[in-house]
């Protein structure tokens, strides 16, 4: 993987990483048999590298914890241990910026990013298709409560999460990653991907989720994950791939990549499972233990009901369905079962505490505050300065916390009547917006204080914040300047 306007930035960065994740197999024609065939590219290249073009350009040399671009003609198939990397192609020619180019006159043409498909042989450039990228819709971050009960939470998640909101999730579809790590054949994991396709088509489209081990869409490998297409999946309205650690590992997860192109133009969210992390609920009892229905839908496959759960899930809770709430803002999601209905309604006497600072809360607070200085009209309002303290100003602000502020006021009481209710309009606002992005609650987000020349000269109460050789208030820019 690589960016064309920063070909130096790698996502896989050790020796180590770039031979986990670079290609194991290889697509070919078989001129004899006029058909498509996977192979190993190991042996591939053991066979036939001396006849590839370019070759130095695709592959390194992985030697003594190094990976080296092979220079001329020092190579040999038989002994070194190949990796395709293509950084002979990424560092040593001009390729990047010629397809960094070609992605610019395209999106200028059409007036959007866009995908391209292509091939080369080194010497001239074919391409074979060309799409607008797609950006899928609805994609504002779906309010979390803090209050949901634990018993209706059937899972949630915190790495790698988009936004998102889907309501009235009838069905789940759930492969038990333990049952189907114990299939014996790759015929027994085939037949779980063949059930699952005619899942696909007979359960209500977009009312239903997929949750699976691994990676959904392997072809290799199939312990790895169920093995399907997009076409098998289509209908789903969630898939969830599932990383149930052994051990100390975790296995790799797809994060949806076999159809990535494809699960964003349908709108169907993606989301990678950690059950063994901190603070993750992962309802297991609730998937495993629910009556299965899969003996009922699909009795050609009852044999499989011990590794696919079937669930219908106002049947097995009364009438409540499954509500699927993501915000990337928070990176989390969470699965939860509520009363059928475009809001979420639930009420608990406990709430979750919350355990994550992250720098996205004091940021937007920050951001937010400095807002407010530069739209505020001191003349009008009888503002001479305008200072943040407390955990905003300090970084640490978490998702339930205010924005403390102090207002040097000199003016009429009008004026700070005026200026009461402009802060109090901001304080709203913020919010609920705040609400919008982090699920909490709160009746104000500004603890505003108003001091005077005489507080600051008494240095009374906050004032002594202004100037403080310790923790000292923060002046913020006002957008007009003030006169004195």
């Amino acid at each position: 993987m690589i960016a064309p306007g920063q070909p130096g930035l790698r996502v896989n960065a050790t020796p180590d990483e770039v031979i986990k994740y670079s290609p194991r197999k290889i697509d070919v024609i078989n001129l004899e048999s006029n058909s498509f065939e996977t192979i190993e590219l190991d042996k591939f290249l053991r066979e036939s590298a001396y006849e590839i073009p370019g070759i130095n350009k695709i592959v390194s040399i992985y030697e003594e914890n190094h990976l080296r671009v092979p220079s001329g003609l020092n190579l040999d198939p038989e002994e070194d241990t190949l990796v395709a990397t293509f950084d002979g192609l990424f560092s040593g020619s001009s390729f990047v910026k010629q397809i960094k180019v070609i992605l610019d006159i395209l999106k200028e043409a059409m007036g959007i990013p866009v995908d391209i498909e292509f091939a080369s042989d080194g010497n001239d450039f074919y391409l074979l298709q060309c799409r607008p990228q797609s950006y899928g819709t609805h994609n504002t971050p779906s309010p979390i409560p803090k209050d949901i009960p634990k018993d209706k939470i059937i899972f949630s998640a915190c790495k790698y999460i988009s936004n998102g909101f889907i309501p009235n999730i009838s069905h789940i579809v759930y492969v038990d990653p333990q049952a189907y790590s114990e299939l014996e054949s790759r015929s027994e994991m085939n037949e779980i991907g063949i059930a699952v396709s005619h899942l696909n088509k007979v359960l209500p489209k977009r009312q239903f989720i997929l949750m699976g081990p691994g990676r959904w869409g392997s072809r290799g490998d199939i312990k790895l994950g169920v093995n399907v297409t997009y076409s098998d999946i289509n209908n789903t309205a969630v898939l969830i791939e599932i990383a149930r650690k052994k051990g100390n590992y975790s296995p790799d997860l797809s994060f949806g990549t076999h159809f990535f192109q494809d699960l964003v133009e349908a709108n169907i969210r993606y989301i990678p499972l950690y059950p063994d992390d901190e603070n993750i609920i992962f309802n297991e009892l609730f998937l495993k233990e629910t009556p299965n229905i899969l003996p009922e839908v699909l009795p050609e496959y009852a044999s499989l009901a011990d590794t696919i759960r079937l669930i219908d899930v106002p049947q097995a809770t009364d009438g409540l369905i499954l509500k699927v709430l993501m915000n990337s803002d928070l990176d989390e999601a969470v699965g939860i079962l509520a009363e059928p209905s475009n809001e979420v309604d639930l009420s608990a006497p406990e709430s979750i505490t919350p355990t994550r600072r992250d720098a996205t809360f004091w940021r937007w607070r920050m951001m937010m505050v400095e807002n407010i200085a530069s739209e505020i009209d001191p003349d009008r309002l009888g503002v001479v300065n305008l200072y943040v303290f407390g955990s905003t100003k300090n970084a640490n602000a978490g998702p339930t916390s205010d924005i403390d502020i102090l207002v040097h006021f000199r003016g009429t009481e009008k004026q700070r009547e005026c200026l009461i209710n402009w802060l109090e309009g901001w304080s709203l606002c913020l919010a609920q917006i705040n609400y919008m992005r982090t699920g909490y609650r709160i009746n104000n987000l500004l603890d505003v204080h108003i001091i005077t020349d005489k507080d600051i000269a008494d240095k009374t109460s906050l004032a002594s914040k202004i100037g403080a050789v310790t923790d000292p208030a923060q002046l913020l820019p006002l957008g007009k300047v003030a006169k004195d």
